[in-house]
């Protein structure tokens, strides 16, 4: 192959916005510093971007066909698209969850109730506040 036949720099743009839009919830919602923030996938996005224009421009340049023009066209699409799912998925589909109406607020007492410890042994909130130590209920969100 020779470097006019062979547009590696759409395909490296592609790969990266494939990679932008899977990598958050696959590798950086396991890692702390990137779990609430998806500032990683957009300079990922960003640099996939620069690739996709690069090769974009040597498709469209003197000299090239049909093919090639309409190849990074589609390849520019697809890689935008990714872009914008991924812009649906963290920042539209996020206000879909449930509003937390329904849990308790700061300083209201909490209802009676029995669980398991981390032991296995059954504990309740009467058996707990008779201790006079006092209870702290924390309310976790997620595996995470």
């Amino acid at each position: 192959m020779n470097a006019k036949g062979f547009n590696w720099q759409i395909w490296v743009g592609l790969l990266l916005s494939m990679f932008a839009l899977v990598s958050f919830p696959v590798i950086f919602v396991n890692l702390e510093p990137t779990r609430n923030a998806s500032w990683l996938n957009f300079i990922f996005f960003a640099i996939a971007f620069v690739f996709v224009f690069i090769g974009l421009r040597r498709a469209f340049a003197l000299g090239r066909g049909k093919i090639a023009k309409a190849g990074a066209s589609i390849i520019a699409v697809f890689s935008a698209a990714s872009l914008g799912l991924f812009i649906f998925a963290a920042f539209v589909m996020a206000t879909w969850l449930p509003r937390s109406s329904g849990a308790p607020q700061v300083g209201q007492k909490a209802h009676e109730f029995d669980l398991s410890d981390t032991s296995g042994i059954k504990v309740s909130l009467s058996g707990l506040l008779t201790d006079k130590k006092g209870v702290l209920l924390v309310f976790y969100r997620g595996y995470w």
